[in-house]
């Protein structure tokens, strides 16, 4: 007798599919590509006209090293930069501090000060190039540190480009990297928005991330839920700031792990743009259509791949990024094969970046616009994933909204709770991992890229160095400026722009935030 099957989010499926699977009204549903309510693309003629942003996720050891494989990636035919950084960095320490031991430049760039961020776009042309940057806590400093250096270079603030995460709701829910408190946080975003409104129109302000919700162990479901509920958050703190929707939501972006239940990712990403431009319309009246708009990176699972067998990696990525681009990404990284060993290596980094390529160039997938839109298994899905998801929505309502939610803990309990039983269906083999749990071989040993265990000590060096030869005069002036705005209520990004214009380091800044914000606490969800 077959077996049930369901997916990660609980949704039973059928074996056979048909009209019936379908509720009335699809056409409404549906809409056109490009219109409301953009469930089948927000741009008429999607990768017709142009293909998505091939945007390799790239940053390990010093400036100099992640510099050159922005350039070996450019020179391999990648169209954005994104960027990865360490931990030090992430959490507001300079190298030199003493919680930064061993940590520095071990998952991403580290970057102590404007000096870091001259060195890591060396020769790369910020008036051409969209860089996009993971970062949260400190998503201000290293965005003003960008625009430092593209005015070095000489580009009009209207050219830069690119996109801060600046996701901190999610960093209490599931992924650790938070220096202050939830209130204090949201007025950095916040104060980021209008900065970003006033000086640098093209660049996307926060990119609301459900990815790490997802690699902690969220269902798919879950993960729009989570997303879209901490996105409602960040529009109403914005608008509680005196901001008006339609000045900043069009530059809203979003980001989404893309897993391997194919069909269901499709139809997440699909359920997705739905219901964030009902949501957009009914509940903040927005009225330019592309505050409507959902615009979403995607990156292929970090959590579904593995150790053994470590090639088969290639084939989870291909797959996951093919349901990405059917699903309607506006950009996509597709992972190393070796990343569940080690930060990638440059032939890794290189059959990632060609599996987009092929999709691209050789697939065919872009000649028409939504290709498996009218399946009655894809929408019979989209339908449920967009139900469930406003489930989810309503209880965190009911709630008083995502910050409450994540406060007392719910949000997360509820990802750990999704997590935990993901592992039991690993670990009794009825969620079948290939070369994990089934079709298993003996280890073979694979290369893995090695860091300069000099590094850190190169990096304190230089920290020394530019402690010496700045203004200290101008970078005490600057941080007592920063101090008092952050006591008070004036934009934040003003006197700590000077602050870094001085070669003040990102710990000096975020030090001062923190005597004046303190720092965060979580509560226990046991």
């Amino acid at each position: 007798m077959d077996q049930e099957r369901r997916t990660d989010s609980g949704i039973d499926i059928h074996e056979l599919y048909g009209p019936a699977d379908v509720a009335d009204g699809l056409s409404e549903r549906l809409g056109a590509p490009g219109e409301f309510p953009f469930t089948r693309g927000i741009y008429p003629q999607m990768y017709r006209g142009r293909l998505w942003t091939m945007r390799q996720y790239a940053g390990f050891g010093s400036a100099e090293e992640t510099n050159e494989r922005f350039h070996y990636l450019l020179g391999a035919g990648q169209t954005g930069l994104s960027t990865a950084f360490d931990l030090p960095t992430q959490m507001g320490y300079d190298s030199d501090h003493p919680k930064a031991a061993a940590e520095v430049g071990r998952v991403g760039v580290a970057i102590d000060s404007l000096a870091d961020m001259e060195t890591l776009f060396d020769r790369i042309p910020l008036s051409e190039v969209s860089t996009s940057m993971t970062i949260n806590a400190t998503a201000s400093i290293l965005l003003l540190l960008y625009e430092l250096v593209a005015e070095e270079q000489g580009v009009p603030t209207g050219k830069v480009s690119g996109t801060t995460q600046n996701d901190i709701l999610k960093e209490y829910t599931a992924r650790g990297t938070y220096i202050y408190p939830p209130k204090p946080s949201m007025r950095i975003v916040t104060d980021l928005f209008a900065y970003c409104r006033d000086r640098l129109p093209r660049w996307n302000t926060i990119s609301i991330s459900g990815y790490h919700m997802r690699e902690a162990g969220s269902t798919a479901a879950q993960e729009v839920a989570f997303t879209i509920a901490d996105a409602i958050a960040y529009v109403e703190a914005a608008l509680e700031a005196g901001l008006e929707v339609d000045d900043f939501a069009p530059r809203l972006s979003f980001f989404f792990a893309c897993h391997m239940n194919f069909f269901e990712e499709i139809a997440k990403f699909r359920a997705a743009r739905r219901l964030w431009a009902s949501i957009m319309k009914e509940r903040f009246k927005a009225e330019n259509p592309r505050s409507l708009m959902l615009r979403f990176h995607t990156q292929t699972g970090g959590a579904t791949l593995t150790a053994q067998q470590p090639e088969n990696n290639i084939v989870r990525t291909a797959l996951e990024a093919l349901a990405a681009v059917l699903g309607g990404t506006q950009s996509l990284h597709t992972n190393g094969y070796d990343e569940a060993l080690s930060l990638p290596t440059e032939k890794a980094a290189r059959i990632a970046l060609r599996t987009q390529q092929i999709i691209g160039h050789e697939a065919g997938v872009p000649d028409t616009v939504d290709p498996i839109g009218g399946s009655w298994f894809i929408e019979s899905l989209t339908d449920e994933i967009e139900e469930l998801a406003r489930d989810y929505i309503a209880r965190i309502d009911d709630m008083g909204g995502a910050v409450e939610a994540i406060e007392t803990g719910w949000m997360k309990r509820e990802i750990e709770e999704s997590a935990f039983r993901i592992n039991q269906g690993v670990e009794s083999k009825e969620r079948v991992v290939v070369g994990v749990n089934r079709f298993e071989t003996e280890a073979e040993p694979a290369e893995v890229m090695a860091l300069d265990p000099q590094l850190e000590e190169r990096q304190r060096q230089r920290l020394a160095r530019i402690r010496e030869e700045r203004d200290q005069g101008a970078v005490d002036a600057a941080l007592k400026s920063l101090s008092e705005a952050a006591q008070g209520t004036d934009n934040l990004l003003y006197p700590m722009r000077e602050a870094l214009a001085a070669y003040a380091t990102l710990g000096e800044v975020s030090d001062v935030l923190r005597e004046v914000f303190g720092e965060y606490e979580p509560r226990s969800t046991f």
